[in-house]
């Protein structure tokens, strides 16, 4: 069998003479064939080239004995080997729970299942083991494919039948009719139903297919060849039903921007898609005109048998399947978000930096109160619950209040910008007009942003000293010493600290909470909780209807906001002592809390730090902002485009745009200038 390692390439030559002198070529000896496939697999893959197997043509024509031999040995090797299971499983998610999915993929792909040896599956799995063995063999040309088969004597999937329960018409069959009954009853459970209200009291199409495929098969069953017309009227109403049964689950997954979805259900209806469009790849070779399509449809039938089988684990494509949809519903959330964030006038563009400013007034408390917390003689767990509440009740305050804390906006904006780039795409066939306003958009995002940092590093400063100077230096409580003041100048400063790494760390928490607002925002979407709260009896009583509905409401719009801002503090306030148990120097840099630290510190100072700890504390406000803002802008923006499955080429023209449009209005991107 198949040895570990990299093996030598050998020459037909030399494969065909220890093939032909070999004592034993039959059905279990798959040696021959790993070498075969072997010699043409391509070391790399390259799109659009084609692989050629003309050397094999020209040897078997060539080579009248060892064609025979070759002939004989096929036959045997392929002779009833069961395929049903590639059909119905091999690529289909198993699990509606997807950490089980992932978890049984990644087990299946370090210690590969192994089928019985009767069966396609383990042949196919000694043969074509490379998961890229796809790519190549559906590049080999159809002509040398048909003349191969032609050369070698092989039969189609209709010929000699004798309508036997191990026929490959047989197995086609039999797959497609357990596809459509997994199908049926999943189809009907209840959280699938509550996603398809509209078919409440139409007649599933599932069940209409059912039917409709048993009368195929009983028509299928009475011809020699063991197909029907593709003109065949039955044949065509199975093509429809099937097209009726993507609608249902199309409307299922558009339905989730009305009712929200979970990952179980997004897995059940992602599940159904799959076999349908397994279905749909196998419901033509049950239909053929001539002699051509017999040939035709059993070359497509092994190709995509060699596909299925090497998709099978593929792990990339069941996390991208997998995740579009919730993906989608969270930045459509953190898009409506985002769009509060961008100011297009004058009086929103002063109104954001006063709410800036109002974010900047509770960060300076939070620095003081942080440093105070520090002092206390508790554990690094401690220390952690501390952190963590401090910080997270300082954010929920600030975004209860209405204030405006400026590395949240990237989450949100970018979400807001894919969401315009994609109606863009949609509503704008010009391209030209496509990229301008996204162009103006993009100025009206960033000079909001701005105009944020502006707001909250400008107070959190001089708040900061304030505070230090009542407390220890009027008040005379000890809050700082000279050594936590060197301590937090160095904190800041991007060459002597891993001020940049930190900042980073941030920037992926800022994402993460923005991913967390959508999700509790789909979630509460999904299970109806406004409606719960709305309708509760015992609130109803205790309440009153209207405080009832008022407190449902209220619940609705502000709890995901709520509940992303206080894991924000938590991871804010838990990384450093997360680092020190790891004995990893982990930490996070805002630029807020920055702006505020380096007031604390150099009052701690006395101000007699000379000027580079000043001017290093001022360059590091703005590469911790930068950095703060770029990662978070660009994982949201990634995440966003991922989900409406708009190509990453597309930033390319939007970005130059921008540039042409920033050498046209410069300050358009700092102040709300006219038309822009």
């Amino acid at each position: 069998m198949r040895l570990v390692g990299r093996r030598r390439k050998k020459e037909l030559d030399e494969l065909f003479d220890e093939f032909y002198h070999q004592v034993d070529y039959t059905a279990d000896n798959l040696e021959f064939l790993v070498d075969l496939v072997a010699y043409f697999r391509p070391e790399k893959i390259e799109e659009n080239k084609p692989v050629s197997i003309q050397p094999l043509l020209d040897y078997l024509k060539e080579n009248a004995v060892r064609r025979y031999a070759m002939s004989v040995y096929l036959k045997n090797v392929l002779q009833n080997r069961k395929f049903t299971t590639i059909l119905t499983d091999s690529g289909i998610i198993r699990d509606a729970y997807f950490m089980r999915e992932v978890r049984e993929r990644i087990v299946s792909k370090v210690l590969p299942e192994q089928p019985e040896p009767d069966t396609l599956q383990f042949l196919l799995n000694q043969v074509f083991y490379k998961q890229t063995d796809f790519e190549w063999i559906q590049e080999i040309a159809l002509p040398e494919i048909n003349e191969l088969l032609v050369l070698l004597d092989l039969k189609t999937i209709y010929d000699d039948n004798d309508h036997s329960p191990d026929s490959a018409i047989r197995e086609i069959i039999n797959g497609i009719s357990l596809l459509i009954q997994r199908i049926s009853g999943r189809a009907l459970e209840q959280d699938v139903l509550i996603m398809v209200p509209e078919y409440e009291n139409i007649q599933s199409p599932f069940e209409l297919f059912e039917k409709k495929l048993d009368l195929i098969l009983l028509k299928i069953a009475r011809e020699l060849d063991f197909s029907v017309s593709t003109t065949d009227s039955d044949f065509q109403d199975l093509i429809q039903l099937l097209a009726g049964c993507h609608q249902i689950i199309n409307t299922a997954f558009d339905n989730s921007a009305k009712f929200g979805i979970s990952i179980r259900v997004n897995q059940s209806l992602l599940r159904i898609r799959q076999q349908l469009y397994r279905i749909e790849a196998l419901l033509p070779l049950l239909a053929t005109d001539s002699d051509e399509d017999k040939r035709d449809n059993s070359i497509y039938l092994a190709i995509k048998l060699i596909k299925y089988n090497c998709r099978k684990n593929n792990i990339r494509r069941l996390l991208l399947d997998s995740t579009q949809t919730i993906a989608y519903e969270v930045t459509q959330h953190t898009a409506k978000t985002g769009e509060h964030y961008i100011t297009h006038s004058k009086k929103e563009y002063y109104q954001m930096l006063l709410t800036a400013c109002g974010a900047g007034l509770i960060v300076g408390f939070l620095c003081i109160s942080k440093i105070v917390l520090g002092k206390f003689e508790v554990s690094d767990f401690g220390h952690a619950l501390l952190y963590s509440l401090n910080y997270a009740f300082g954010f929920i305050l600030i975004y209860l209040l209405g204030f405006t804390l400026a590395t949240k906006q990237p989450a949100m904006t970018a979400a807001a910008i894919v969401k315009s780039i994609e109606a863009g795409m949609s509503g704008l066939k010009n391209e030209a007009d496509r990229h301008r306003s996204f162009a103006i958009l993009f100025s009206q995002v960033f000079r909001s942003q701005f105009i944020a940092f502006v707001g909250n590093v400008f107070v959190a400063f001089p708040v900061a000293l304030l505070l230090i100077w009542l407390f220890q230096g009027l008040a005379g409580f000890q809050i700082v010493d000279k050594q936590k003041s060197a301590h937090l100048l160095k904190d800041i400063n991007p060459v002597e600290s891993l001020a940049i790494l930190h900042a980073c760390i941030a920037g992926v928490f800022l994402f993460l909470s923005g991913i967390i607002s959508g999700s509790i925002s789909n979630k509460l979407k999904h299970k109806k909780i406004y409606n719960r709260i709305k309708e509760h009896p015992v609130l109803k009583i205790s309440l009153g209807k209207e405080r009832a509905q008022s407190f449902a409401s209220w619940i609705e719009r502000k709890w995901a906001g709520v509940a992303s801002n206080f894991w924000f503090g938590v991871f804010m306030g838990s990384t450093a002592s997360i680092g020190i148990f790891l004995g990893l120097n982990l930490d996070v840099r805002h630029i807020t809390f920055v702006s505020g630290n380096l007031a604390i510190g150099l009052f701690g100072e006395n101000f007699h730090t000379g000027w580079y700890p000043i001017l290093m504390g001022i360059i590091g406000i703005g590469v911790i902002g930068f950095f703060n803002f770029i990662v978070s802008f660009l994982l949201s923006l990634w995440l966003a485009l991922r989900s409406r499955d708009i190509p990453i080429s597309e930033l390319k023209y939007l970005f130059h745009s921008v540039w042409l449009y920033f050498k046209y209005k410069p300050f358009s991107f700092f102040l709300p200038l006219k038309n822009s």
